[in-house]
């Protein structure tokens, strides 16, 4: 019993399979270990075609700038394991260290997982330590969980010379990690002064994209597309009142503003107090560091998002729970 609890508490594996790779060695701690560790990688991999779209998103920043890296599992229950929580907030180390190889939009890019699952990192854990890769690193800790885990994307901001970046985490357990998150870069025109005064308002207006979910930073840069499909929906649910064309237009560019005031983060009134608007807080911003400040690039991110999830009954695999 005393070989069972040391090995169990070395791996996080079930109790049936510690004693399996224990008998298995003829109770050799070490080879069982060993056993376990092979064994687990084994079942991480049968389960990697299962749906994951539990798990955290993990934030880490320096001067020049964050990323964010999202880590998915199986279930709540897992998101919440501390080898977990650890591992996400490492791989997001990692991604600070990311280059930048597609630029599609000025000072932000994303990076799918192929950019890190064969970088090198040490990682500091008493039950997952030692110099290994992203990808082996994922898949151990999967094997430890009993459940597919893996690293789905990840996002790095860097602003201007003149520019800083800040960050709000929602559902946060620990610093750095949360289920949601805002994200975004404020530009000074003349260089960065009064650094505190721009890490505050930076913070509350992270917070606010998270609560209020802008799609776009201006209305020049509503896509036409988007335009196009409201502006449909807006003239199809005018044309239902009987009213003249004349009339009905007029409904619809009425509609459109307030469109504009749900999607557009310059349109917006912020979050806490609907009697600011986003421009005004920004205004209010630059008089007090004394130079013109602007919203250079922003982003919001959901654990979860356009991952398919899976009704229970789908599956006639259960899914296997982490031990604490």
């Amino acid at each position: 019993m005393s070989l069972i609890k040391q090995l169990r508490e070395r791996t996080c594996a079930p109790i049936k399979d510690v004693k399996a790779s224990l008998v298995e060695c003829n109770w050799d701690i070490e080879a069982a270990q060993k056993d376990l560790r092979k064994r687990g990688k084994v079942l991480a991999m049968k389960k990697s075609s299962r749906t994951a779209s539990e798990g955290l998103l993990a934030l880490a920043q320096n001067e020049g700038k964050a990323a964010i890296i999202e880590l998915n599992c199986e279930t709540d229950f897992v998101a919440r394991n501390e080898i977990f929580e650890y591992l996400a907030l490492a791989l997001a180390k990692q991604a600070l260290l990311v280059e930048n190889s597609s630029q599609h939009v000025p000072g932000v890019f994303s990076f799918g997982p192929e950019c890190l699952e064969d970088v090198k990192f040490n990682l500091d854990h008493p039950k997952i330590s030692g110099e290994t890769t992203v990808q082996n690193a994922v898949t151990e800790v999967a094997a430890m969980m009993g459940e597919n885990v893996k690293l789905t994307r990840g996002f790095v901001m860097s602003p201007s010379s003149s520019g800083v970046v800040s960050s709000y985490l929602h559902r946060s357990p620990k610093p750095g990690l949360g289920r949601m998150a805002g994200i975004l870069s404020l530009e000074v025109e003349n260089g960065i002064s009064n650094l505190d005064a721009l890490q505050k308002v930076g913070s509350e207006l992270a917070m606010h994209i998270v609560a209020s979910k802008p799609l776009f930073l201006t209305k020049e840069l509503v896509t036409s597309d988007a335009l196009n499909n409201e502006r449909e929906i807006l003239k199809s649910q005018a044309e239902s009142t009987g009213k003249s064309p004349m009339a009905i237009e007029k409904m619809v560019e009425g509609r459109l503003r307030k469109y504009f005031e749900e999607v557009v983060f310059m349109e917006q009134k912020y979050f806490l107090k609907d009697s600011l608007s986003i421009k005004t807080i920004l205004d209010n911003l630059s008089k007090e560091v004394g130079s013109p400040v602007k919203i250079g690039n922003f982003f919001r991110m959901e654990v979860g998002e356009g991952i398919q999830r899976l009704e229970a009954s789908s599956t006639d695999e259960p899914v296997a729970q982490a031990a604490v």
